[in-house]
């Protein structure tokens, strides 16, 4: 079996001016032969300098492609670079995320001895500003209790099989298998298409000896609204499966509609003050030695930092997550037409 298959590396970008050569210079530093590969762009109508800087790569190495994405989402990008991909292994990449040097030829090398449809490695996030609420971000986010179970992010000590992996290497045969990107998902649409994956009967690995650096948000505003609107289309990801939701996606919406009922309640019943304010300070402790837990040194501040993160994640999700139930799984938005893309931000 030929160890080196050609690979067809798709990369989705908006706005990367600050990212792109650092990434390029990093695809340009992979172990993987240049005569096996190609890296297909797809740029979403930047309004900076990134489609420049992709057409002077462009010039100098000939198995660059650059397409463009007047639709702009990433699931339209995904599906373009796909419709022209030759490749027999496609690997999807991310602009915010430096990469091992080998990372290419052991995504391959692993597919083929697994015979997987989707195989990954593991985040360690990093900062993406030099803030301390940049790096309280990268803390909350790496803790179980602001992204629950997750093994990409949490890690583990061998490859094992999983229902996600952030990015991913599929065999090119899989897309005429089971189909390509939902475009209706703005957000997630890698939690359906594996979602699809295992629906189907396939396998899922993740590589824990790959590690991705991922540039997390670096305010609590750009948290916020990534956190909502990955809660607002997980409704639509299980419309989509026709599975219900688990548990753990359950847990923020649950969470928020007790706050709110709590808190309605109490002002017109004094019975629920006391409940109300209890559960209440439980959330406030909790995530306080949460935050103990995962800054593991001393720095008042940035605990303090970092346990206000965490209900930053948990409302927002949550709050995404009612107003998804609502607009696809009880009013079906999806089905008439393209979604509004600008109530989804």
């Amino acid at each position: 079996m030929n160890p080196f298959p050609l690979i067809s590396v798709i990369v989705p970008v908006y706005n990367e001016e600050k990212f792109i050569d650092a990434l390029i210079e990093n695809f340009i530093h992979q172990d993987y032969p240049e005569n096996c590969m190609e890296w297909i762009f797809v740029d979403g109508m930047s309004s900076d300098k990134t489609l420049e800087i992709l057409k002077r790569y462009q010039a100098k190495y000939s198995f660059i492609q650059v397409l463009d994405n007047a639709d702009r989402y990433v699931s339209y990008a995904l599906n373009k670079a796909i419709a022209v991909a030759k490749g027999t292994y496609i690997i999807r990449m991310d602009a915010h995320s430096i990469y091992p040097s080998n990372y290419w030829s052991v995504l391959v090398r692993k597919s083929m001895e697994y015979q997987a449809d989707n195989v990954g490695g593991m985040w360690v996030t990093q900062p993406g500003d030099r803030t301390d609420e940049a790096l309280a971000i990268v803390y909350a986010t790496s803790h179980p209790v602001g992204i629950g179970n997750a093994s990409y992010r949490l890690g583990s000590n061998y490859d094992k099989q999983t229902d996600t992996v952030p990015y991913g290497c599929f065999p090119a045969t899989l897309f005429k298998r089971i189909g390509v990107f939902d475009t209706d998902l703005i957000r997630n649409q890698d939690d359906e298409f594996n979602g699809r994956i295992m629906k189907n009967g396939g396998k899922i690995y993740l590589i824990p000896s790959l590690k991705i650096e991922y540039f997390a948000r670096p305010t609590w505003k750009k948290l916020a609204t990534m956190f909502y609107q990955y809660g607002l289309f997980k409704p639509l990801v299980n419309v989509k499966l026709g599975a219900p939701a688990t548990l753990r996606q359950l847990a923020p919406p649950i969470f928020v509609t007790a706050i709110v009922l709590l808190s309605l309640g109490a002002l017109l019943l004094s019975i629920l003050r006391i409940p109300c304010l209890a559960f209440i300070g439980f959330y406030g402790i909790s995530v306080l030695m949460a935050s103990l837990h995962a800054v593991k040194r001393w720095n008042p501040k940035l605990w303090l930092l970092t346990a206000v993160t965490f209900p930053v994640i948990h409302f927002s999700y949550g709050i995404g997550y009612i107003f998804g139930l609502f607009r696809f799984t009880l009013m079906g938005e999806h089905k008439r037409g393209k979604i509004n893309i600008n109530s989804s931000r």
